[in-house]
């Protein structure tokens, strides 16, 4: 069995080429993994071209069904397009999929969502495709959009973390990370070097984590309750450094024993 990492990029950062080039040579170090990528700055972009209302709640894009063809394009197109060539050109071997490739993830409508449209949650990865894609020596690189499970099958918008966090669970992954431009969850402004899963909703209630970092971190914790070894958030540094980041625990620190 391989030791697999997987790694979400995030979308915003997708936008400028310095970054991408630093963080596809970056992937080229660590070994095998499998590379899942947002986009909404890009479908936000695009909604507004086109006309289409662009609103988010709790982080998750309100999407209709136009939004969500314009999701399934871009992501499934340009956004996997660039990551793959950035790949290609570090000297990674890169094949780019969305969900629908080879029956690679579905999904369900969120329940209690329906405020949010064309939304949906993983509730299958073949993780089998993943592996043998591995095992062959490829770096996979997945649009996080997935066909519905019922009848009529149509295409789903999935936040890319929970996607990640889906994709990390069901390869048995030992680290999940979280990659973007910021160094990690901040508090008060000061990097948090640790943070239990268990405080997690009570940040998103107190507002101290909001819109895409409560995403993040909703998708941290589930990742963790999966099964997943090592969750962290942060930039670059975490490529090269194994403290770099917030690591994500999934129970409280424990109190240090005073000797008696």
């Amino acid at each position: 069995m391989l030791n697999v990492r997987v790694v979400k990029i995030g979308g915003n950062e997708l936008d400028r080429p310095e970054w991408v080039a630093e963080c596809a040579r970056a992937l080229s170090t660590i070994g095998p993994a499998v590379v899942v990528h947002g986009g909404g700055r890009a479908v936000s972009d695009w909604s507004r071209r086109l006309g289409l209302p662009v609103e988010q709640r709790d982080g998750l894009r309100v999407t209709t069904p136009e939004i969500a063809q314009l999701v399934e394009m871009v992501l499934g197109g340009p956004m996997n397009r660039l990551l793959v060539t950035a790949l290609r050109t570090a000297g990674l071997d890169a094949i780019g999929l969305s969900g629908v490739d080879g029956g690679l993830l579905t999904a369900q409508p969120l329940q209690n969502g329906t405020a949010l449209g064309e939304v949906g949650e993983i509730v299958s990865v073949r993780a089998s495709l993943l592996q043998s894609l591995l095992l062959a020596g490829l770096t996979p690189v997945v649009a996080p959009v997935a066909p519905s499970v019922s009848a009529p099958v149509r295409p789903l918008n999935v936040n890319a973390d929970q996607a990640a966090a889906a994709i990390a669970a069901a390869l048995g992954a030992h680290e999940l990370l979280f990659v973007s431009d910021v160094p990690g969850v901040t508090i008060e402004g000061v990097t948090q070097p640790t943070l239990a899963a268990a405080e997690i909703e009570t940040m998103i209630e107190g507002a101290v984590a909001t819109g895409g970092m409560a995403a993040k971190l909703r998708a941290a914790a589930q990742a963790l309750g999966a099964g997943v070894r090592a969750v962290r958030i942060g930039d670059l540094d975490m490529f090269a450094h194994a403290t770099a980041g917030t690591r994500l625990l999934a129970a409280p620190p424990a109190t240090a024993r005073q000797p008696a």
